[in-house]
């Protein structure tokens, strides 16, 4: 059996590096606990604070295998900065990260999963529709791209990317799902929105009834509301913590 090596970057790297990785690997344990990882494929990446570095997962560990220290630190084209680093990285899977975070600098990390619910609304024409209060959230900033077989065209960055706009929910036709955040707390919870949109519209249809939708006033207003409930915070702001303390109690290995 092979053993992954052990690492430790804590004392290593800057504090927000740090701060970043932890945050990264705890949001690839909540993947497992979620049931959102798929072997060893899909991708959660992050841009260090105050540099152009991101932060990705090795390719070939399985979700719950990444820590904080076994992230690859690498640059927009996918190059890994680190000269002794005993990993690699899936360059199909980078090539929507890499699209997304040159369009949308602002946003720091970036989601992308291929989960049943995910696929099965976005390789319908209507795709996500105004069946619950989760689905007001992403509707609020939703955005679709076509499908182009693997993600390994470099052409299709630009039209991902026009696709994308200002949007932080894309629903990627027959493919999934990618959510964008200026924390990784805030790209999680757009997922975690996403993701029971989805789920709860295929349990609405699988009744064959027919559904009530929300009014196009909801949408445009849910914003403000979430401001209020969240006291002016982000939704992930609100929530990162109690992730952090449940990654910790179930993976705590995760920081390591």
């Amino acid at each position: 059996m092979f053993e992954l090596p052990k690492i430790n970057l804590k004392d290593k790297v800057s504090p927000q590096e740090w701060q970043t990785r932890v945050d990264l690997a705890a949001c690839y344990r909540l993947m497992v606990m979620h049931g959102w990882d798929d072997l060893i494929h899909t991708h959660i990446s992050a841009r260090i604070p105050d540099t152009e570095y991101l932060l990705i997962n090795a390719f070939g560990l399985a979700f719950e295998e990444v820590t904080a220290s076994n992230l690859v630190k690498i640059d927009i084209e996918g190059n890994i900065i680190d000269k002794d680093c005993m990993f690699e990285i899936n360059p199909a899977g980078f090539t929507i990260h890499s699209a997304i975070h040159e369009a949308r600098h602002e946003d720091m990390c970036v989601m992308h999963v291929h989960t049943n619910e995910t696929i099965a609304v976005a390789s319908v024409e209507e795709g996500l529709l105004p069946l619950s209060q989760y689905s007001m959230f992403a509707l609020a900033s939703m955005s679709y791209h076509d499908y182009e077989g693997l993600a390994v065209n470099a052409d299709e960055k630009l039209r991902l990317q026009q696709d994308l706009g200002n949007a932080n929910f894309m629903l990627l036709r027959n493919h999934g799902a990618a959510t964008l955040g200026k924390t990784v707390g805030d790209a999680f919870m757009h997922m975690y929105d996403l993701t029971r949109a989805c789920q709860v519209q295929l349990q609405v249809m699988a009744t064959g009834m027919k559904p009530v939708y929300a009014p196009q006033s909801i949408i445009d207003g849910i914003k403000a509301q979430a401001n209020i409930v969240h006291t002016g915070k982000t939704g992930g702001e609100t929530a990162w913590p109690a992730m952090l303390r449940r990654v910790a109690r179930a993976h705590p290995d995760f920081n390591s």
